[in-house]
């Protein structure tokens, strides 16, 4: 069951994560973090100005507030509809890029590989912690963002 977040600009301006900690929360009272993987999706609905051709991940106001829930939950991807390109939408507004006509979005390729490895400590962490199985997860995870990670990485930690 797809779960939607609507966020709207006076959330984004004034840096409220009460959409998402309403959701997170009764999530975890429910004890449902779990089964809710991959199933997240935000309805983000913050209006340009006229002919402003700027993408939304390309709103320094609307990446803080990415920022700041990253912060808060940096476990949060693991809940997101990747599919439906949820993960590629959060990566946009943690990581530096750029967008082609003709190949799409160009992430910065060090900055993703620093996101990448640090969302995977993360979530192997937080996994464990759920008891939930991590790593085809975490694999699963880079090769979204167009990495193959190698079992060898699994044996150091």
């Amino acid at each position: 069951m797809t779960i939607t977040i609507a966020i709207n600009t006076d959330s984004v301006n004034s840096l409220d994560l009460s959409p998402v900690n309403t959701v997170i929360h009764q999530l975890l009272q429910e004890g449902a973090v779990a089964t809710q993987e991959q199933q997240l999706q935000f309805d983000i609905d913050y209006p340009l100005e006229p002919g402003d051709p700027r993408e939304l991940s390309e709103i320094p106001e609307l990446r803080l507030w990415f920022v700041r829930l990253d912060a808060k939950y940096p476990w949060f991807p693991f809940l997101l509809d990747w599919k439906a390109g949820e993960l590629a939408r959060y990566t946009a507004m943690l990581v530096p890029h750029q967008f082609s006509a003709k190949e799409g979005i160009q992430y910065n390729p060090e900055a993703l590989e620093i996101f990448l490895m640090h969302k995977i400590f993360t979530l192997s962490d937080w996994l464990k912690q759920q008891d939930i199985p991590w790593q085809s997860r975490l694999k699963s995870m880079a090769q979204m963002l167009g990495y193959e990670l190698d079992d060898a990485l699994f044996e150091i930690f």
